[in-house]
């Protein structure tokens, strides 16, 4: 591997870069269908982010080596002015480089996060995750039978089990690089910076039944972001563009335009 690796994408559509990022244990395929709608008017950019989907493992994994592969990315790639959106893991990593890069970014989209800190909360898929032997679970019914003595959520299996791929003929395995998501999981909630700053365009997306973004964070995102609005996604929860897909559309093209 090259000491600077390039961050796999899938590039669509021609017009203002349009940045997409993921959250923890996803991929860039989670945002395909809405992807291909905004392609249409913007030229997206579905980016998987270090130790997920098909880009590179690294042992390290924190929120500036994260900025670091994406200024990497769009120096590559030669963008600039760009319009960036975040989901979760993805809206942190968004937000840091929009205050250390705002030179780079003209709009600005956080969805379901805000800057506070969020302590550890993925311990049971963890668990399950690292409970499963492929040598012994090698279909990916017995998969989902493993991670289901951990996570009763079916719908979080499913968004898991597309980490799952056939490596090679009769050995399945993960895309992420779960030995490093494991180890560096408190990583994953740490805080904006004190004191940083972006002053241009920020939407923020909350699921109306998520708890990720509250009322007592406004002040925070505010503080901030100072030129930014909060919008709820109705009948939705933290993966709010998979639930309410059409309403997440709307709101994301009005602010784009």
């Amino acid at each position: 591997m090259s000491e600077n690796p390039i961050l796999h994408s899938t590039v669509k559509g021609e017009g203002i870069p349009l940045l997409i990022l993921h959250g923890y244990f996803g991929m860039s395929d989670n945002w395909k269908s809405l992807g291909n709608q905004f392609s249409e008017a913007y030229e997206v950019h579905l980016i998987d982010q270090r130790n997920h989907g098909r880009s590179f493992h690294e042992d390290t994994f924190n929120y500036e080596v994260l900025v670091e592969d994406l200024y990497r990315y769009i120096q590559y790639h030669q963008l600039e002015n760009i319009y960036l959106i975040g989901h979760s893991m993805g809206g942190k990593t968004a937000m840091l480089f929009a205050v250390t890069y705002p030179e780079l970014v003209r709009k600005l989209i956080v969805v379901d996060i805000s800057p506070r800190r969020y302590e550890p909360h993925h311990n049971a898929i963890l668990a399950g995750l690292n409970a499963v032997d492929f040598s012994l679970q090698n279909t990916r019914a017995l998969v989902d039978q493993k991670l289901s003595e951990f996570i009763p959520e079916l719908g979080v299996r499913q968004f898991l089990l597309k980490n799952v791929f056939w490596k090679e003929k009769g050995q399945l395995a993960y895309r992420f690089n779960l030995a490093s998501l494991s180890e560096n999981n408190p990583e994953v909630g740490e805080a904006l910076p004190s004191f940083t700053i972006f002053e241009k365009e920020t939407l923020f997306l909350k699921g109306a039944n998520s708890d990720y973004i509250t009322e007592e964070e406004a002040p925070l995102i505010a503080a901030h972001f100072l030129n930014s609005k909060i919008i709820e996604i109705k009948n939705a929860g933290h993966w709010l563009h998979a639930e309410n897909p059409i309403q997440f559309y709307e709101e994301v093209n009005l602010f784009l335009i």
